[in-house]
């Protein structure tokens, strides 16, 4: 778990407005460390303000030294390139931490351990956390999940980085500001970076991916309310982790996360986006299997509307609400009340 006084610098090098740069733009939104800066030297100068609704000031800084003299002391990979692998162009600046005594934290496939571990300078303040690697080999999954009597909320999308983990925690805050007894389950290396803890579901066999999730949702069963954060999508042909994430959390409730400008995947795009409410039933169907296992419904859409003035965002809101007849939201342009109070009353 990284310490919370740890200062932080995030590098996000010529990604700080692409979907590749979803591992640092969630660790700038979330990450209770004080962070020095990102490294960017595209928008150096500029604060992340200009790419995100923020309540803490974050520069953009043009290098790593800059961050360093900021008071860096750990350095986060924030760019989550296709297929979890690191470009061989980012060793220098991994070399360069390293030398200048910071630790380092990598959600990749990739390990930096096994490779940068003897460039390490003082063992004892200095380290590398590679998050994707699985911390206990499970058993098989039973279904036990299904036994609980608690609520297991899981997050579903119509596609890869639609906001299923920004939208599972903003719901996470708000019902904790709330006071509702509520945990929230990691399943991917921004999650575990975030909370200190989780599993990183796509790290694991297939196997052993719905045993993995039974383990920590079991694990989890004194709260009275379980966020499991999604994973992938049913849509997506590169995708294998919703199936493991239903079986294995045995959910009781659903939300759809989705993007409002995307009618196709954003790759590949020649895969369109259904029609949302047979979208809805077929992930409900697929969750609850004919009955066998609790019958889960949407209770909620989260919509992206980023890409949208704020009128035209309420507007898509508003129709689709009507479309669907589920209470939605951009939970961070417009807060999660109504999923909460839903959640609170069911």
């Amino acid at each position: 778990m990284l310490d919370p006084k740890l200062k932080v610098a995030v590098y996000m090098e010529d990604h700080i407005d692409s979907d590749y740069g979803k591992m640092g733009m969630g660790v700038v939104r979330y990450l209770k460390n004080p962070i020095v800066g990102v490294v960017d030297k595209t928008f150096a100068g500029k604060s992340m303000h200009d790419f995100m609704n923020l309540e803490r000031e974050v520069p953009i800084l043009k290098n790593l030294e800059a961050a360093i003299e900021q008071g860096a002391e750990v350095l986060i990979l924030g760019i989550a390139p296709s297929g979890g692998r690191i470009p061989e162009s980012w060793n220098s600046i991994i070399v360069e931490a390293l030398e200048a005594g910071l630790s380092i934290v990598n959600g990749l496939h990739d390990l930096l351990a096994p490779r940068w571990g003897t460039q390490i300078k003082n063992p004892e303040t200095q380290w590398i956390w590679d998050v994707r690697v699985p911390q206990f080999i499970p058993a098989i999954a039973t279904g036990k999940a299904a036994s609980l009597t608690n609520k297991r909320v899981l997050f579903i999308g119509t596609d890869m980085a639609v906001g299923k983990m920004t939208s599972g925690l903003e719901l996470y805050d708000d019902l904790l500001k709330r006071e509702a007894n509520v945990g929230f389950i990691a399943t991917g290396q921004i999650g575990i970076t975030l909370m200190g803890k989780g599993i990183p579901l796509d790290a694991y066999k297939l196997d052993h991916a719905c045993g993995a999730v039974e383990q920590i949702v079991m694990e989890a069963a004194e709260n009275e309310i379980v966020i499991v954060e999604g994973q992938g999508s049913l849509l997506h042909p590169g995708s294998s982790a919703t199936l493991p994430l239903m079986r294995g959390s045995c959910p009781t409730h659903l939300v759809l996360c989705i993007r409002a400008d995307k009618k196709t995947l954003r790759s590949p795009e020649h895969i369109a986006v259904p029609d949302l409410n047979e979208f809805i039933a077929l992930n409900e169907a697929l969750a609850t299997v004919v009955g066998t296992y609790p019958q889960a419904k949407v209770i909620g859409i989260c919509a992206n509307t980023s890409m949208l003035p704020e009128a035209q965002a309420q507007q898509f809101i508003s129709d689709l609400s009507e479309k669907t007849g589920i209470e939605v939201t951009d939970p961070v342009r417009f807060g999660v009340t109504g999923i909460s109070e839903l959640l609170l009353k069911d």
